[in-house]
């Protein structure tokens, strides 16, 4: 018989729905969270939040998982066996945050430098940073210098901003589109939106990335580019489009340092130096007046050629002259590049004359007038509708500050930055470039119970301000702000592990961690990193790191080598700040922020890593934390802090609904239900610019305005685009001995060399410690769209689309070795040695094999069964990866990093492969003892499944 029971369309789900943030990625997405009886039965994207207006990807959804997950930590945790044994002790909060506390406080009170503090990708490093500023350590950065300090720096240092954070593309209006090395796992529903928007409007889409997945496979025209060759193939496109005169001139006058005059006089100090006035205002050479006068002059006409004699007799040359001189040379000419980039020379002068066509014949013009920062009115905004992207792919090489210069300096050589169809900038940017922000730590402000004065982190802008002893010794734990690494603005976290065991600047004594899988996949030299967590000193049998902290939601690889388990909650079950002080999330026409709400109360003895962070600093009488008359300044934890805190008077860590009676914007005095109005508004805060703002924001006096009203700049003072970066000169000269602070002998060649103020090419630093012939083959690791380092590999259903990685390997090369699809092969570098099983592609650089990272687990990490496919198929490259590099025939080593940003260079790594007889791990540092479960972890179900009341069943 027929069911004739009528259906029902729209069944109820949920009895009440809360919105919040999501975290399965660093996205920042907003979603809707559907309750069940006490359960959630259903995740989907806001429609009404900025970032993805609805949209939401499959680890966005899958954030159900992610709280059901069999690997949630239950409650704190001290060792009580050997560090990796997994043999831990339940304990109760008191005991393990006295326990932080009695550590902590014998280093504060002694040396605060003896603390390590380093977060890995949570989202509140503004207060991460101002708590070890509070501590005073200068020992504190997070995951940037992972994954895209180059990318910040480059940006930072020469237009004020950067990519994706700090900008975006006009995806409205552009007409040709170029990413650069950008995985589908960051900003993947924004650009997912985006990209569609391109195709809908008919403009072309190039992606430059080895691999072709994701994004690249819709892209109109995909270039295999041979990894850390982006910036070659930049300067190549830079090459052609000035030899045809394809520049725009007045753009590069008027906003750029293009005509700012450079002193040319080799050998004295200064040599490479801007030419100033007695104000120290850079001048230019006016044409009306023949004369040296300051950029900014009413009425002044900069000449870009001419070389000039200053009035002291010294002769100058204008920046861009400079550049013309550099990039006309034969070295950066299509035929000189095409064999290093893997691109045809044809190819290059094509998509070179492509960017010209769309930049100069299909200009963009918005009938929207504006009045630049001279008080110019223009009628229309017009614009140069060519538009880059990039990312990890190319900030991860150890060439990789110069390659983000190179892809900036194209940029405004088009005049393609914050115009219709380019790059735009997102509040609170653009700042100075740089920002005048500088780190501290130097000799004189680390002082034992003491705050710093300053940040932990900034921006340097000359040997000054770098953070080293009168010998030249560095003073941070990892070595940033030193002369190894001057320009190191997010730190050096792959540094810190190996750096305190060798006790080299100095030992330390506390390593605390939040969120770093430093154990595994967020560590290069794995098999070394854990070792030396475990090393002891013979001399005392204690080992080498005495103490280790750690928080995390999970039970990662890294929590068997800790001694203390302080566990996290999940992003459904705390309260969290997205802020303007750290990482915003505005679009290129408003600034917004937003919170994570707790829409569930965890069935777990854990807290919020937030929460944690501010009552030890109570514990420790951290003065930012604690009342003068020693009470808790915030007893309710972040959520108090969130609404509370100011940075400096009325800015705080959320910009909307300031003011007592919460209608100010921006600046305001805290108001105590700022949290209510950001819940009635579905957790996030939007606030618009002006129209009249939307573009050209470095020069737009309407723009200027709003952001000093806003208080993103002090002054609403134009910012000068950087085509020439003069804190880079300063070390140049400090190496030939110009100055009052000197580098090291040592460390004179490698300034001089690597610190040029125009961007430039070299080989990665790894290709120059080995011919090529010993290991040919780029290795590369990127995200899936579906996974987000460790905590996504682990999910339920996530893992069905990703239960295992392989090695994918070019067909050209798998002809060569007779593989076969699932073959497996040995994978060499000079570091070390994996077996991998293999897939065989074409769409791939022909030169380069690679594979999706963190996916492959320790066995019994993540409560996952020891013959999980993670486990028993899934690998990492980071074996393989040594986090120094050879000597050099000094016998020191230097990191295996990017030399003027201290970037770790994960994308250097060169293999060879060789079919394996059998498959399996058996033989190599994968196959490692499966971790114990800790106590009071139950046994995972055989089947982790969601039922319909919003539990497991």
């Amino acid at each position: 018989m027929p069911d004739d029971r009528p259906i029902d369309l729209s069944p109820k789900v949920s009895d009440e729905i809360r919105t919040t943030t999501c975290y399965m990625c660093a996205c920042r997405c907003g979603i809707r969270v559907h309750l069940k009886d006490g359960g959630i039965r259903y995740i989907e994207g806001n429609p009404d939040h900025p970032i993805n207006k609805g949209v939401l990807c499959a680890k966005g959804s899958a954030g159900i998982m992610h709280q059901e997950s069999p690997a949630k930590l239950r409650k704190p945790l001290k060792r009580v066996g050997p560090r990796g044994s997994g043999e831990f002790e339940e304990i109760e909060w008191d005991e393990a945050l006295g326990i932080a506390t009695g550590w902590l406080s014998a280093i504060r009170n002694e040396d605060p430098r003896k603390l390590a503090f380093f977060t890995g990708r949570d989202q509140s490093q503004s207060l991460t940073a101002w708590w070890a500023s509070q501590f005073g350590t200068p020992n504190f950065a997070a995951h940037g210098g992972f994954c895209s300090v180059n990318m910040a720096a480059g940006g930072l240092y020469s237009i004020g901003g950067s990519f994706w954070e700090f900008g975006e593309p006009d995806w409205e209006h552009s007409r040709f589109f170029m990413m650069f090395g950008v995985a589908e796992d960051h900003d993947s529903n924004p650009i997912k939106i985006g990209l569609s928007k391109l195709r809908a409007n008919g403009a072309k889409f190039v992606s430059v990335n080895p691999v072709r997945t994701g994004y690249s496979a819709i892209a109109d025209e995909w270039l295999p580019i041979t990894p850390g060759s982006d910036g070659l193939f930049a300067l190549s496109l830079v090459h052609e489009l000035l030899s045809a005169g394809k520049i725009d001139k007045e753009f590069l006058k008027s906003y750029t340092n293009a005509p700012w005059l450079v002193i040319d006089a080799p050998g004295s100090s200064s040599h490479g130096l801007f030419a100033r006035d007695a104000d120290g205002k850079p001048l230019v050479w006016d044409q009306k007046q023949a004369a040296a006068l300051p950029w900014d002059s009413d009425g002044v006409v900069p000449d870009l050629r001419e070389t000039v004699t200053l009035p002291d007799g010294r002769q100058a040359k204008p920046v861009f002259y400079l550049l013309a001189e550099k990039y006309l040379t034969a070295e950066y000419a299509p035929e000189a590049v095409a064999e290093r980039t893997g691109l045809p020379a044809d190819t290059i002068r094509r998509i070179a004359a492509e960017i010209a066509e769309a930049a100069f014949s299909q200009t963009v013009v918005i009938e929207q007038p504006w009045t630049d920062w001279r008080g110019v009115r223009h009628e229309r905004m017009v614009g140069r509708p060519v538009a880059l992207h990039a990312m990890r792919g190319i900030s991860a090489h150890s060439n990789g500050f110069h390659t983000c210069r190179a892809l900036h300096l194209l940029q405004m050589l088009l005049g393609a930055i914050d115009s219709p169809g380019s790059f735009r900038y997102k509040p609170p940017f653009p700042q100075s470039a740089p920002p005048p922000v500088k780190p501290t730590g130097k000799p004189g402000q680390v002082n034992p119970r003491q705050p710093l004065p300053g940040p932990p982190l900034g921006f340097v802008q000359g040997p000054e301000d770098l953070l080293v002893g009168p010998d030249g010794k560095p003073q941070r734990i990892d070595k940033a702000f030193s002369w190894e690494n001057p320009l190191s603005a997010h730190g050096l976290m792959h540094m810190v592990i190996t750096n305190a065991w060798k006790g080299d600047p100095y030992p330390v004594d506390t390593l605390f961690l939040y969120m770093a899988n430093m154990a595994w996949n967020s560590a290069m030299n794995t098999g070394g990193t854990v070792s030396m967590l475990t090393d002891k000193d013979p001399e005392t049998g204690e080992y080498r790191i005495p103490h280790v902290i750690y928080s995390d939601a999970f039970y990662s690889e890294t929590v068997p080598y800790a001694d203390l388990v302080l566990p996290d909650t999940t992003y459904l079950e705390r309260w969290d700040c997205i802020s303007l002080l750290d990482r915003p999330i505005g679009s290129a026409e408003a600034a917004a922020d937003a919170i994570r709400q707790p829409v569930l109360t965890p069935d777990r003895d854990v807290r919020p890593f937030q929460d944690v962070l501010i009552h030890l600093g109570y514990r420790l009488g951290l003065p930012g934390m604690t009342n003068e008359d020693g009470s808790e300044k915030f007893p309710e934890g972040y959520k108090q802090y969130i609404t509370q805190h100011q940075r400096k008077p009325g800015i705080g860590p959320l910009a909307g609904w300031r003011g007592e009676n919460g209608d100010a914007q921006g600046v305001g005095a805290p108001n105590p239900n700022q949290l209510d109005r950001y819940i009635e508004n579905g957790c996030f805060w939007r606030h618009d610019i002006p129209e009249e703002g939307h573009y050209f924001k470095f020069a737009n006096q309407a723009y200027l305005d709003w952001a000093k009203s806003m208080g993103f700049m002090t002054e609403a003072a134009p910012v000068v685009l950087q085509l020439y970066v003069e804190p880079l000169q300063k070390f140049r000269l400090a190496a030939d001995g110009h100055g009052d602070v000197l580098p090291p002998e040592r460390e004179r060649e490698r300034l001089r060399r690597y610190f040029d103020p125009l961007p430039f090419w070299y080989p990665p630093l790894e290709d120059e410690t080995r011919t090529a012939d010993d290991f040919p083959l780029h290795a590369v690791s990127q995200r899936p769209m579906a996974m987000y380092h460790s905590w996504g590999s682990q999910n339920a259903w996530l893992r069905q689309i990703h239960g295992h990685n392989v090695l994918f390997v070019p067909e050209s090369l798998a002809q060569e070795l007779e593989l076969k699809a699932d073959d497996w092969v040995w994978v060499e570098s000079r570091h070390g040695k994996i077996k991998a099983p293999t897939k065989i592609m074409q769409g791939v650089n022909a030169k380069t094999v690679w594979t999706w990272n963190a996916i492959g687990k320790r066995a019994g990490a993540w409560n996952l069964d020891k013959d999980a496919p993670e486990s028993t198929r899934g690998f990492l490259l980071n074996h393989l990866i040594d986090e120094l590099l050879p000597e050099q025939g000094s016998g020191y080593r230097y990191a295996a990093s990017d030399p003027v940003t201290g970037q770790a260079a994960w994308y250097d790594l060169r293999v060879r492969i060789k079919k394996a007889e059998k498959p399996g791990f058996e033989e190599t540092a994968l196959k490692r003892k499966a971790f114990k479960r800790p106590p009071g972890m139950p046994r995972a179900p055989e089947t982790v499944a969601y039922g319909k009341k919003g539990g497991k069943r």
